[in-house]
C-alpha cells in the first residue's frame, strides 16, 4: 500500500461529523474505483462501493496528489 495522507481538515472536522467513516475504507476508494475524474482547485474524486457502509457509494476528495485524503462522504446520487 503507497503512502497516504491527511488533511487537518479531515482528521479534524469529516471524520468528527462522520463517524462511520474510516481512513482504511478512503484508501481502498481511492486504490480501486470504480470511477475517477478531475475536481476544481486541484483536487480528485474518487468512487466506490463499500462493503462496510452497507454496499453504499462513498465519494472520496483527494489533493492533486492522488495521496492525500481531503474529504470523503457517502454520495446517494452516484449512478456507475
Amino acid at each position: 500500500m503507497a503512502a497516504y495522507g491527511f488533511t487537518d481538515y479531515f482528521e479534524n472536522a469529516v471524520l468528527k461529523k462522520r463517524p462511520y467513516l474510516r481512513k482504511e475504507s478512503c484508501i481502498r476508494v481511492v486504490e480501486d474505483p470504480l470511477r475517477s475524474e478531475p475536481q476544481e482547485h486541484n483536487r480528485v474524486r474518487f468512487w466506490a462501493r463499500v462493503p462496510d457502509l452497507d454496499g453504499r457509494y462513498l465519494r472520496v476528495i483527494t489533493l492533486a496528489d492522488r495521496r492525500t485524503i481531503h474529504n470523503a462522504f457517502l454520495d446517494r446520487r452516484f449512478t456507475p
